[in-house]
């Protein structure tokens, strides 16, 4: 039982179905002791008034259960709820157990005596209402379980919301951990660099600018370092990248990923040999189409790209060396028709689990062992003493099976269950009429809602007809039937929770390591996107002034004013990518681009034709577009010859387009080594609904255009593109 239950598809929703669940095992207790008034009265009216009492009495209890309404709890909640309880029990005849609710609610309430003599006058009640001894031990037994059930699925209920809780908690500081770190390694590696930039601006142009120059390098390729760094643990943006890339090349890519992330050191390798190989792809030109697919099974990491053109496969000889010493392999082949297909593996980095707490998962498991005997002890009582032995053994092999569950071999599980539950009726008559509700149990546990509530109701059915067969009065009948359902919620809830608390706590750091990747992740993308263009502004501006010496000194100077400007700007794109948040403006920086590609001697035309739009009131939409710009231009300087380029927007048929256009492509230009600026891009339209199309046109200008559609646009971002899953 502690092994079957499914992983819940979100964990943020296991409250709730935590509380759900409470609510329909006291909603079943409430009308299984509603049900039993006709034992003691008779009448539609007595019967309506008794359900109207138990209809209060559940929904104080439903106070104890859900956070928002805990704040009504009081002595005074109590003191109505004690006298509900007793108006149900004595004037209007319903079951004693329904005391088993007031005492769970005493429990909660850490009234301890109180819920004792709660039980001792529930069968006090019972005795002066039936003269048969075991009816009212049975009654004492039910209404301590009731109470124990109570408390114990409210107290669970809590520890599965705080271990939620907990997760998101632990997932937000190790973010802030992970800013900090990251703060520090980005100051002492770019800062210091920045710090001595500024400081060198100030000197004569003709003594500093060859140790600027120097410094505006090692930032540069401390800041590229760092990015694929911080990039290396996972593989998943690789491949989005590898996708871009290829499909600006014009190759039909298709992707399937099938592992989980963080994957650690062998997303590093793993991604290697993606880059590698996208690059051999984009080199030979001869590829159509391409797969790119990664899979997660037997511990190993698995990478296959196919291609359906040959490839030189001796370039990626070299990883299969550390593949190997990473305890991977690694193949690189033709297979018939002229594919060529790449496979590499890497075990999986093992996922340390959390140890469990002993509080919550104890209590569970005890308070599941406790109704399992509760239950059992219920059953025996009306078995003869000369069959003690044949009925120990049968429940005991039950009680087994409850508790391993039915994940390994389920329909042989459940088979043995449901002959143990109807058979034994022929020896033990009425008694054993209440086992089906531990059958009923293991089918809402094991098979899902469809296939799992239809055998209920045929379990239900079949305690009814044996009930009539055995010549029980109506009512019995009714509340032996019902009883089923109940024990079966009851059982099933206790395991569900159980199971809940039980993950929680073994994946309690999963979230963690999820957030801590996908914050390096973010830091990647603003180092490159962000940090990286203004680095290497610096760079090119500090070559421009070299230039300027002899023949312009006035704008060599001027010029390294303006290097202290983009490094004060830089200063502030490196708080920006170590967690403080970042707003940018496309006006802002489009004035940049044009400042920068004039620099360089490119002909710059900028034409912003998108005014007024609501989309940008959403400032995640003016930085994504302006990250965009910022990595367009870039490229511009970086892989083209161009002599004139166009920045333009326009607002048409509820689209919104950018386009950043040169006229200096090249072969370079299409197949660049595979670098991540496409790939960062793609994530980061991504977050907006955008998409990114690149590549020359008929009139020999290579474009870059992004489409947003406001009505697209995706919500639910956190401001920094860090998202924390619970």
């Amino acid at each position: 039982m502690f092994g079957d239950s499914a992983r819940p598809p979100g964990t943020d929703l296991a409250p709730r179905v935590a509380r759900g669940t409470v609510t329909a095992v006291l909603a079943g207790f409430a009308a299984v002791y509603v049900l039993a008034v006709n034992s003691r009265q008779s009448g539609a009216l007595q019967l309506l008034a008794a359900a109207a009492v138990a209809a209060m009495i559940f929904g104080i209890q439903l106070v104890y259960v859900y956070p928002g309404l805990k704040r009504h709890l009081s002595v005074r909640l109590l003191g109505l709820q004690a006298a509900l309880a007793y108006l149900a029990v004595i004037p209007l005849g319903t079951s004693v157990g329904m005391l088993g609710l007031l005492a769970g609610s005493l429990l909660l309430s850490s009234a301890w005596p109180v819920a004792m003599v709660v039980v001792g006058s529930a069968v006090l009640i019972e005795a002066t209402r039936s003269p048969d001894p075991a009816a009212t031990v049975s009654i004492a037994i039910g209404t301590a379980l009731t109470s124990l059930v109570v408390y114990g699925l409210a107290q669970l209920a809590d520890r599965v919301e705080e271990l939620s809780a907990a997760r998101l908690a632990l997932a937000l500081a190790a973010v802030a951990e992970e800013r900090l770190r990251v703060a520090t390694e980005l100051n002492e590696k770019i800062g210091v660099g920045l710090d001595a930039i500024n400081r060198l601006a100030a000197e004569p142009p003709d003594e500093v600018i060859d140790e600027v120059l120097e410094v505006a390098r090692r930032s540069l390729a401390d800041a590229r370092a760092a990015a694929v760094d911080y990039r290396s643990m996972s593989l998943s943006p690789e491949v989005a990248r590898a996708r871009a890339l290829l499909s600006t090349a014009g190759i039909e890519t298709e992707g399937r990923t099938g592992h989980t992330e963080p994957l650690g050191p062998p997303g590093a390798l793993l991604g290697a040999v993606l880059r590698e190989t996208v690059t051999e792809i984009l080199e030979r030109g001869r590829a159509k189409r391409c797969v790119v697919e990664t899979v997660e099974d037997n511990g190993l990491v698995r990478l296959r790209v196919v291609s359906d053109a040959a490839l030189d496969t001796g370039r990626l000889d070299g990883l299969a060396g550390p593949l190997r010493d990473a305890g991977g392999h690694f193949t690189a082949g033709s297979e018939p028709g002229g594919r060529s297909v790449v496979e590499a593996a890497v075990p999986a980095s093992p996922k340390r689990a959390a140890p469990l707490s002993d509080s919550a998962y104890s209590l569970s498991v005890t308070l599941l062992l406790v109704v399992l005997a509760g239950f059992a002890a219920k059953i025996l009582l009306y078995v003869p003493v000369q069959a003690l032995a044949g009925a120990v053994a049968c429940l005991a092999v039950l009680g087994v099976l409850q508790l391993r569950g039915t994940r390994d071999r389920p329909l042989l599980s459940l088979s043995v269950q449901v002959v143990l539950s109807f058979l034994p009726i022929l020896w033990y008559g009425r008694g054993w009429l209440n086992v089906p509700g531990f059958l009923a149990g293991s089918l809402l546990l094991a098979l899902p809602p469809s296939l799992s509530w239809p055998l209920v109701v045929l379990a239900m059915a079949g305690v009814a007809s044996a009930g009539v067969l055995l010549s029980l009065g109506v009512s019995v009948v009714v509340n032996l039937t019902i009883s089923v359902l109940v024990t079966g919620l009851v059982v099933s809830g206790l395991a569900r929770l159980t199971q809940s608390i039980k993950e929680l706590q073994a994946t309690r750091e999963e979230p963690a390591r999820a957030a801590i990747a996908q914050e390096r992740l973010r830091v990647a993308r603003d180092l490159h996107d962000l940090l990286g263009h203004n680095l290497a502004a610096i760079l090119l501006k500090s070559e421009l002034v070299r230039r300027l010496l002899d023949r312009d000194p006035e704008r060599a100077r001027a010029e390294l004013g303006d290097i202290v400007v983009i490094s004060e700007r830089a200063r502030a794109d490196m708080r920006a990518v170590s967690g403080d948040h970042l707003e940018l403006s496309l006006e802002e920086e489009a004035a940049s681009a044009r400042a920068m590609l004039t620099t360089a001697g490119i002909e710059v035309r900028v034409d912003l034709d998108h005014d007024p739009l609501p989309m940008f009131n959403d400032p995640a939409v003016n930085t994504v577009l302006s990250a965009v710009l910022r990595e367009a231009v870039t490229n511009v300087l970086r892989h083209s010859d161009a002599r004139r380029c166009r920045i333009e927007t326009e607002y048409a048929r509820g689209l919104l387009q950018l386009t950043i256009a040169n006229d200096g492509f090249s072969r370079d230009a299409v197949r660049p080594p595979a670098g991540t600026g496409l790939g960062n891009l793609t994530t980061r339209l991504a977050i907006v609904g955008g998409r990114l199309t690149a590549g020359p046109e008929e009139d020999g200008w290579f474009r870059l255009r992004v489409v947003l559609d406001p009505a697209r646009l995706v919500s639910g971002q956190t401001r920094d593109g860090v998202m924390i899953r619970q």
